[in-house]
């Protein structure tokens, strides 16, 4: 074969369209619409069948102190785009503002990360929701909004993301989620760089069969309440 032919060859090779390619897109896509389909039925069903409980804890909340049930907080969500996240009020009215003298205290020697163990601000009610990780119930609204998923990398506030390396923004090319990795893993014990290798795991990982089950090992590792704050 003489080296024109043996250019024209490899060009048609190169610029030929492999059916596999287009299986593993497709792959990817079946994957996407079933695991849209599986949150919003879960989510609402879980928002159903919590209710009663839900409805008790918003009383309880409300009668500790007059103030609001629901603490809204701007999160960054798929792509880097920003979204009302919902959660159950936890802390005292305000306690927003005390975060940043209590920066310090923060056990994640990281600036990207906040946690305090015996953080002074919460509630009474809300040390017992916070531990059982039903001050988090609110959110299964943002997954039926299409905002959130039942199972991806914790949505982070907008002041964490600032400081986010290349890699940290990895962590946001899928939806976040209620579950995920390293919150069955020990959850707020778990240090932020090793968060972000988790998250990437799963985005580079991500499946139905492993979705299925973080939601399954979720439930015992509520029920411990080991590393929740």
């Amino acid at each position: 074969m003489s080296s024109t032919l043996q250019t024209s060859a490899l060009s048609l090779d190169a610029n030929r369209s492999f059916p596999f390619a287009d299986f593993l897109s497709d792959q990817t896509s079946i994957y996407q619409r079933v695991k849209g389909v599986l949150d919003v039925t879960l989510a609402l069903a879980g928002l159903i069948v919590l209710s009663p409980l839900l409805l008790l804890i918003m009383v309880a909340i409300k009668l500790t102190d007059f103030g609001p049930v629901f603490f809204v907080q701007t999160r960054i969500g798929e792509g880097g785009v920003p979204f009302s996240c919902l959660k159950f009020r936890s802390m005292r009215v305000h306690a927003d503002r005390e975060k940043e003298k209590l920066a310090a205290e923060s056990h994640h020697s990281d600036s990207r990360s906040f946690k305090i163990a015996r953080d002074p601000r919460i509630t009474l009610v809300g040390r017992l929701i916070r531990k059982s990780s039903l001050d988090e119930m609110p959110q299964l609204w943002n997954v039926v909004r299409g905002e959130m998923s039942l199972v991806g990398p914790r949505p982070s506030c907008p002041q964490e993301v600032a400081y986010y390396t290349e890699e940290d923004w990895r962590r946001l090319a899928v939806k976040p989620g209620l579950t995920c990795i390293w919150q069955v893993c020990g959850r707020g014990d778990v240090p932020f760089d090793q968060q972000v290798k988790m998250d990437v795991e799963y985005v580079e990982n991500r499946n139905l069969a492993l979705d299925l089950k973080l939601i399954f090992l979720t439930i015992p590792a509520v029920l411990s309440a080991k590393g929740a704050y």
